[in-house]
């Protein structure tokens, strides 16, 4: 007899909980939403279970993992809510998170004023342990010393402690024996040591990898606890994993450590869904598009994995960690209209959530949103947002835009609704082209995968602006990221500076000597990855293990991250490769020039069993109206279809609209829509590709 097992991804948003309950003996996927508890999330997160698991009639015990991403970190590093948090330096480096890299915050505004530092300056305090440049110590930690900080510590009542000390990316001994000695006479204070953390050289960057992970350490900490508290209150005993910044999963311990490592999960979740469904769709260029009431989330995948970045921001601060590399953009359904003193209109980016929320919402907003668009141009049903759990109100949304088309001297509240999703349409596609350009790429080659409550609206919009001809709309958009969750392996980045040359044998004779600590480096990285790897839990399968390096010409200023051509890496095909990107993307190289290795990254992914896309059904789609809808001034009528009669084949022409609880797709004319094998709608430019 075959036990039952699902899997339960979970994306924790500002209004709905997201939820997706994947069977893993019978196939299938189930979608809820839960209004979240902004007070506390993991409320929300029980009532969910709580729901999915008696509308199926499930036994808790069939559960065998949970995946769940949340922005609490997030939003408490942007919103200035972390703990209260102080640093220790080394003696001379007091004014770290002042001085940051001299950099004025605006090029165009001088008297812009710089963002606020992390840790105020008098909770900055000085010790004189610190290394050489090459690792050895040159002044070894006064344990007096240490503890006259901790008493002080105590008495200001600090919640959370950062050690940073200078060229502790070499040896992070000092700054655990200094972090030891703090957690002995400071019990309940959480103390991060940045050379565990994220050993990379430059000691601003560094400095704040440690600090944003002290200071929502506490916050994250309580919350993971509350969390394995109520889901075993629900009776699910299946492990807990948590979504991460690389797109892979951490065990719940590891993420309880470095919660640093979690902030920006939401978004590298549904780039991962997005490769996932890629692959059943035959596609590997993708752009994925996930637009939801604040922002819009843009990613290229160039190659059928998502690309990383370690030069991404964290509200004001540059992190430094690799994450998916993921642009927002403030162009969501809940962003504002607004004319500036020029006559202007602008989208964003400010936003009006989802309270009070747009002014069809009904809740108190006054200034017309881009779902009042919707509304106004007829692409939403006001009945049947939701699945007709919450109706809107079109009458205010007119209204409300009717002073905008005064403003701007258009006939009427349609024209302005028109005027501003054409904007937003135009500030995406500007992300978009940027990216595209950036990658050396032609949009033609790509297909745009739209997701988020707004995506599938917006997409054929944005196509037709940026100049794509492809769009994939997967069955459960408004849960899309909850998807990617379960869908993702584990992993867990790990670096190491390794400043040294190497080059083919024969190049530069003194090169041996730098590859054999590039390769010692890369050895011990490995040696942690697989002691870390081997306690993440019984459902890890194998693992692989991923190198790349930065790398650049003696005495330049800027770095390329070069993937390991080979397993063991050898320096002559590293070179090989370094010199022929260095090539593709400035035109010229050096192969008889010395070369650098800076710094060495590895990345360990064990392998989850994979959760199987459920085949679609045989249904077609048989339209229960029409519906007129205003493009470019003029009335299309639309007929409009339920998504659940797009079985594998269904196909309909536009100009259509396909309803579905989550989300509506809009299928403008010259559009053909077909749902293959899996459900994915694919939304083609008729007479091409």
């Amino acid at each position: 007899m075959t036990t039952a097992r699902y899997r339960i991804g979970i994306d924790v948003g500002g209004t709905f909980t997201d939820f997706i309950l994947a069977d893993m003996t019978g196939g299938g996927l189930v979608l809820h939403k839960e209004p979240s508890v902004p007070g506390d999330p993991s409320l929300a997160v029980e009532r969910g279970i709580a729901a999915l698991v008696d509308s199926r009639g499930l036994a808790p015990r069939d559960v065998e993992l949970v995946v769940h991403g949340t922005t609490i970190g997030l939003n408490a590093i942007i919103q200035r809510r972390g703990a209260k948090l102080a640093l220790v330096v080394s003696r001379g480096n007091r004014d770290v998170m002042e001085i940051a890299r001299l950099r004025l915050p605006s090029s165009y505004d001088v008297a812009a004023p710089r963002e606020a530092p992390l840790v105020r300056r008098d909770l900055v305090f000085e010790v004189g342990a610190r290394l050489r440049s090459d690792g050895t110590v040159l002044e070894p930690v006064d344990p007096a010393e240490v503890d006259g900080v901790a008493d002080e510590l105590a008495r200001r009542g600090v919640d959370a402690v950062a050690v940073m000390l200078l060229n502790s990316y070499r040896d992070p001994a000092l700054e655990i024996e200094v972090a030891e000695r703090l957690r002995a006479r400071l019990p309940g204070v959480l103390v991060t040591e940045s050379g565990v953390v994220w050993p990379e050289v430059r000691e601003y960057e560094r400095c704040l990898v440690a600090g944003l992970n002290a200071y929502i350490h506490p916050l994250m900490t309580s919350y993971f606890d509350r969390l394995q508290r109520r889901v075993g209150e629900a009776g699910v005993k299946g492990p807990i994993y948590i979504t991460a910044n690389n797109g892979g999963t951490l065990g719940l311990d590891t993420a309880r450590e470095r919660p640093i490592d979690t902030v920006l999960s939401g978004p590298a979740s549904g780039v991962v869904a997005s490769v996932r469904m890629g692959e059943a769709a035959g596609r590997t260029r993708l752009i994925t598009f996930d637009m939801g009431g604040t922002s819009a989330d843009i990613s290229i995948v160039r190659a059928g994995a998502p690309e990383f970045t370690t030069t991404t921001f964290v509200g004001d601060f540059p992190l430094i960690m690799p994450v998916v590399n993921v642009g927002a953009i403030g162009a969501g359904g809940g962003s504002i209209l607004w004319v500036d003193d020029q006559g202007f209109l602008k989208v964003g980016p400010l936003s009006a959530g989802a309270d009070p929320g747009p002014v069809s919402y009904r809740r108190g907003g006054t200034q017309p949103a881009v779902t009042d668009c919707y509304l106004a141009t007829g692409i939403i049903d006001p009945d049947r947002f939701l699945g007709g759990r919450m109706r809107l109100d079109r009458e205010a949304a007119l209204a409300a835009l009717a002073e905008i088309a005064q403003r701007l001297g258009l006939p009427g509240p349609v024209d302005a609704a028109e005027a501003a999703l054409r904007v937003a349409s135009a500030k995406m596609a500007s992300e978009v082209i940027k990216l595209l350009a950036t990658a050396g790429a032609d949009p033609r080659d790509f297909a745009l995968v739209a997701y988020g409550g707004a995506g599938p609206t917006h997409a054929v919009l944005l196509a037709e602006e940026a100049g794509l001809e492809a769009v994939l709309v997967p069955t459960t958009p408004g849960a899309f990221c909850a998807l990617g969750a379960v869908l993702a392996d584990v992993r867990r980045d790990y670096v190491q500076t390794a400043r040294h040359l190497i080059a083919a044998p024969g190049v530069l004779p003194a090169s041996r000597d730098g590859w054999a600590a590039v390769d010692e480096a890369i050895a011990r990285l490995r040696r942690d990855a697989l002691a870390w790897i081997a306690k993440e839990g019984a459902l890890v399968g194998a693992h692989s293990i991923a190198v790349s390096a930065n790398m650049r010409y003696t005495g330049q200023a800027y770095e390329l991250d070069i993937p390991a051509p080979s397993d063991p890496p050898d320096p002559a095909s590293w070179c090989e490769a370094f010199h022929a990107e260095h090539h593709r993307l400035y035109g010229f190289s050096d192969p008889s020039a010395p070369v650098q290795v800076t710094t060495v990254r590895l990345g360990v992914i064990g392998k989850v069993p994979p959760v199987q896309f459920p085949p679609a059904d045989d249904a077609k789609p048989v339209a229960r109206g029409t519906r007129t809808v205003w493009r470019n001034g003029k009335a299309l009528e639309a007929a409009v279809y339920d998504r659940a009669g797009f079985g594998r084949g269904a196909a309909v022409q536009g100009p259509a609209i396909i309803e579905q609880a989550d989300t509506t797709t809009l299928v403008l004319d010259g559009w053909r829509c077909e749902a293959d094998a899996i459900g994915t709608l694919h939304l083609t430019r008729e007479g091409r590709r």
